[in-house]
C-alpha cells in the first residue's frame, strides 16, 4: 500500500537520488581501475556495501524463506552480482565512461524485448518503434564512436552483454518479490552474491590489494560501495513504496545521463555527434518504455544494486 500523499515528493526525490548516484558508479570505477584489477575492484565495492546493507537483511515480516527460496535467491545472486559486474567492469575498462554509461540506458529496451517474447507481453507501436530506435542508438554509439581511442566495440559490447545477464537476476527477483519484501530481498541477494564473488575472485586472482593502492583510488572504491551500492538499495527500495513505478522508474535513466555527462566533464571524453544521437535514441527510448511497458515497469522495483 502506498504512503500519503505527503510522502510523494520524499519518494521521488528518493528515486532521483539513487539515479543519480548509480551514474556516478562507473566515474568511481573508472578511477579504482586505474591501480586495481577488474575482479578486486567489484570485490571491494561490495565489501564496503555490505555492512550498511546486511541489518536490512533481517527477516521483520516474519514470511518463510523455503528451501526453493534460497536456492533461486542464489542462483539469481550469482547472474546479478558476481557475474554481471565482472562482465561489466571489463568492459568498463575497455570502453569510455560515457560509452558504457549510455549501454547501460538499454536495460528497458532489453526488458521489453525479453517480455515481448519469453513472456507474450503485447507491445504497441510506439513501444517498438522505441526498440528499434534504442537498438540504433547502441548501433551508432558501438560502430561509429570510436574517434577518441578511449572506447571500443568490444567494450561496449560487454556492457550491453551484461544487461542480458542481468534479466536472469531480475527474472528471479520477481518470484521472490511475490512472498518478500524488496529491501529484505536487495539485501540477502548481496550478501550470497558478495560470498561467491569473495570466494571466485580469491580463487583466481588472488586476495585483493591492500598495500600499494593510493587514497584516491580507496575513496572511490569506498564511495562506490556506500553511495553506488548500499545507499541507493536504500533510497530507491523505499523511493518505490512511495510512488508508482511508472512514474518512479524515470528516474532509472539518470543514470546513463549522469554517467556521459561524467566522462565528458571529468574524464574530457569525447562522444561526437554520432555519439550524442546514438545516447539521446537510447535514452529516449528508456524513458518511453518505462512508463510503458508493464515489465519493465515491475523491473524498476526489483533495480538496487
Amino acid at each position: 500500500m502506498r504512503s500519503s500523499q505527503t510522502s510523494r515528493p520524499l519518494g521521488f526525490l528518493a528515486c532521483a537520488s539513487a539515479g543519480a548516484l548509480w551514474g556516478s558508479g562507473f566515474y568511481f570505477g573508472k578511477i579504482a581501475l586505474r591501480e586495481i584489477s577488474v575482479a578486486h575492484m567489484v570485490l571491494y565495492r561490495f565489501l564496503f556495501a555490505l555492512p550498511a546493507v546486511l541489518p536490512l537483511a533481517r527477516n521483520r515480516d516474519g514470511a518463510r524463506w523455503t528451501r526453493n527460496d534460497w536456492m533461486l535467491l542464489t542462483l539469481a545472486a550469482f547472474f546479478g552480482i558476481p557475474l554481471q559486474f565482472l562482465v561489466q567492469f571489463k568492459g568498463l575498462s575497455l570502453t569510455s565512461l560515457s560509452h558504457a554509461a549510455l549501454m547501460i540506458g538499454t536495460l528497458p529496451v532489453i526488458l521489453a524485448g525479453a517480455a515481448a517474447i519469453v513472456l507474450k507481453e503485447r507491445l504497441n507501436a510506439t513501444a517498438w518503434c522505441a526498440l528499434v530506435a534504442s537498438t540504433t542508438g547502441a548501433c551508432l554509439i558501438a560502430l561509429g564512436g570510436h574517434a577518441d581511442g578511449r572506447s571500443s566495440f568490444a567494450g561496449d559490447a560487454l556492457i550491453v552483454a551484461s544487461m542480458f545477464i542481468a534479466l536472469v537476476w531480475l527474472l528471479g527477483n520477481k518470484k521472490l518479490l511475490e512472498r518478500h519484501s524488496a529491501l529484505q530481498l536487495s539485501a540477502r541477494s548481496l550478501f550470497v552474491g558478495t560470498s561467491i564473488l569473495l570466494v571466485w575472485t580469491v580463487a583466481m586472482n588472488g586476495l585483493p590489494p591492500v598495500h600499494g593502492v593510493s587514497t584516491k583510488a580507496w575513496m572511490a572504491l569506498a564511495a562506490s560501495g556506500l553511495l553506488c551500492t548500499a545507499a541507493t538499495t536504500i533510497l530507491w527500495n523505499w523511493g518505490m513504496t512511495q510512488v508508482p513505478a511508472s512514474q518512479g522508474g524515470i528516474f532509472i535513466n539518470l543514470e546513463p545521463v549522469i554517467g556521459s555527462v561524467l566522462g565528458v566533464t571529468l574524464l574530457h571524453e569525447q562522444l561526437g555527434v554520432v555519439g550524442w544521437v546514438g545516447g539521446a535514441l537510447i535514452v529516449g527510448s528508456a524513458i518511453v518504455l518505462s512508463t510503458r511497458s508493464e515489465t519493465a515497469q515491475n523491473a524498476v522495483q526489483m533495480e538496487s544494486l
